[in-house]
């Protein structure tokens, strides 16, 4: 392969690292100091790219923090869309117990994040939450009322059972502090880790079996 043929992946490739590299950052400075604590020129710094170079990719602050949290919905969300209606009930629901802790454990920050827009009345993210989130749960609340139809599992309203769902699992990322103050422990801790997913899984599982 010629070399000019190479270039066009060369740059892609080079242009996604320097994009991701730049989320990361801004990330972890809004996460930490939220929209108005955070400075670009730091982002910038962290990210290892110059502030005209960030710019070029995210032309205000306003447009990166939005960009950050459509990554964090991406993430956050890639367990909701796994479920299907061909699962089992229960054993979905264990599985997507499951991956919600994986995700608090792996990425507190946007957990975090995304809980202080949440606070502050999702000023940023009300066209996300009204348009494709409102879609998506739209869809999978559809395939739990056909669970309770089948009998499958208990009669409950699917977007109850999903606000419970979203409330425990990210409580240890959102509140990872009180947490450790009080078990001393963390998600990080494999045996923490088992013995949260068990008890997560149980209480909700065991909440939704038909009786």
């Amino acid at each position: 392969m010629k070399s000019d043929e190479k270039q066009p992946g060369r740059r892609s490739r080079a242009v996604a690292a320097k994009r991701a590299a730049i989320l990361e950052a801004a990330l972890a400075f809004f996460s930490q100091y939220g929209i108005h604590g955070t400075s670009l020129d730091k982002v910038a710094e962290r990210a290892d790219v110059s502030k005209t170079n960030l710019l070029y990719y995210y032309p205000s602050k306003e447009v990166l923090y939005v960009a950050v949290l459509k990554e964090i919905l991406d993430v956050w969300l890639a367990p909701l869309r796994a479920l299907r209606h061909d699962h089992d009930p229960l054993t979905a629901i264990g599985n997507y117990i499951r991956l919600k802790l994986e995700v608090s454990r792996d990425h507190p920050q946007a957990s975090r994040l995304f809980c202080l827009e949440m606070l502050q009345g999702a000023p940023l993210l009300k066209g996300e939450l009204a348009g494709d989130l409102k879609a998506l749960v739209d869809e999978k609340a559809a395939i739990v009322e056909q669970w309770i139809a089948e009998g499958r599992i208990a009669g409950v309203q699917p977007q109850h059972l999903f606000f419970l769902l979203w409330a425990t699992t990210q409580h240890y990322a959102d509140f990872a502090s009180q947490v450790e103050a009080i078990t001393g422990q963390t998600l990080n801790d494999p045996a923490f880790f088992a013995q949260t997913l068990e008890n997560v899984q149980r209480m909700i599982i065991e909440g939704i079996r038909v009786r």
